[in-house]
């Protein structure tokens, strides 16, 4: 994808972040996949919202942007979440990746993917990890696998009241 740009990002995109993981939630419901982040939209929740503003404040944010429209987010920090263990060396974490459906298989992700790995390798950092949601038929971490991420561990976030949140780790040499 050629005329997908990718820059920096911030707090101001808070509203073209959380319209894409709507567009996401409603996407994944649509296929009776709610396993991963629910069927209520990001944008009508406070806490995911308060989740995503500090995400898009304390983290290096990359947007990609065709034709000056946000069609793709990732955010990184140098820390893993707080669910899953730190590795044994300096590491880049993707905390969030998302593209626009309307993009679905046109590689947005690959290119934000790419990007992460440059961003990685600009610090002087060999890793990259990311973890995602494990559950269902694990598409999504197969995902993960054809990007050229291998998985080295698996999670179980537990939630009050929800129904256990199962995770893969992966990773992928920067």
């Amino acid at each position: 994808m050629n005329s997908v740009v990718i820059r920096e990002g911030g707090r101001a995109d808070l509203d073209a972040v959380l319209a894409m993981l709507d567009s996401a939630v409603a996407w994944l419901d649509a296929q009776g996949r709610t396993g991963q982040w629910g069927s209520v939209p990001f944008s009508s929740d406070d806490a995911r919202r308060k989740q995503i503003a500090e995400f898009l404040e304390h983290h290096a944010v990359r947007i990609a942007e065709l034709a000056g429209r946000p069609v793709g987010v990732c955010t990184l920090a140098e820390e893993p979440p707080h669910y899953v263990d730190p590795a044994s060396e300096r590491e880049l974490y993707m905390h969030l990746l998302v593209t626009d459906r309307e993009l679905r298989g046109r590689g947005v992700g690959a290119l934000l993917c790419a990007d992460a790995l440059a961003q990685a390798a600009g610090r002087g950092i060999g890793l990259l990890r990311v973890d995602c949601y494990a559950g269902d038929d694990g598409a999504l971490v197969r995902q993960y696998e054809r990007l050229g991420f291998t998985g080295v561990g698996r999670f179980t976030v537990e939630r009050e009241g929800l129904t256990p949140w199962p995770g893969q780790v992966l990773e992928r040499r920067a």
